[in-house]
């Protein structure tokens, strides 16, 4: 379970950093062209500036999250409140896009594979901290 579990951890984790990284400072029209088949520039300025604005803000704060749990996965792995402060943050991406599945509609199968994967990561990630956190 210990291998199972830290896969899911760091698949998760290197794939926030670098998604994070990617998206706050290098290309978000990429990202956008990649994610959502979005060409940004075919947008006016007031949306085009202030989407990529609001996107590379979210993908900081992705970046920071990964970078904070790479930084603190001892104490994820060891401190109840820090794996719950985990636990919690993955758990709510999941729910937001579940949500976004019964609010909006069946996203892409890329977008369906990040949620199977952060869902599967979730339930591995409780299970292992159950066991070896003390309650």
């Amino acid at each position: 379970m210990k291998t199972i579990s830290y896969f899911f951890f760091y698949g998760y984790i290197l794939l926030v950093i670098a998604a994070g990284f990617w998206g706050a400072f290098i290309n978000p029209a990429f990202d956008h062209k990649l994610l959502f088949d979005l060409d940004v520039n075919t947008l006016n300025d007031y949306t085009r500036i202030n989407m990529l604005s609001q996107f590379r803000f979210l993908r900081a704060l992705e970046l920071g999250f990964g970078i904070f749990s790479i930084l603190f996965v001892k104490e994820i792995f060891s401190q109840q409140n820090l794996n719950r402060l985990f636990l919690i943050t993955m758990t709510l991406g999941v729910l937001g896009r579940l949500l976004s599945i019964i609010a909006d509609g069946w996203p892409s199968m890329l977008m369906l594979t990040f949620m199977g994967f952060e869902l599967v990561g979730v339930i591995a990630i409780s299970f292992y901290s159950k066991k070896i956190i003390p309650r």
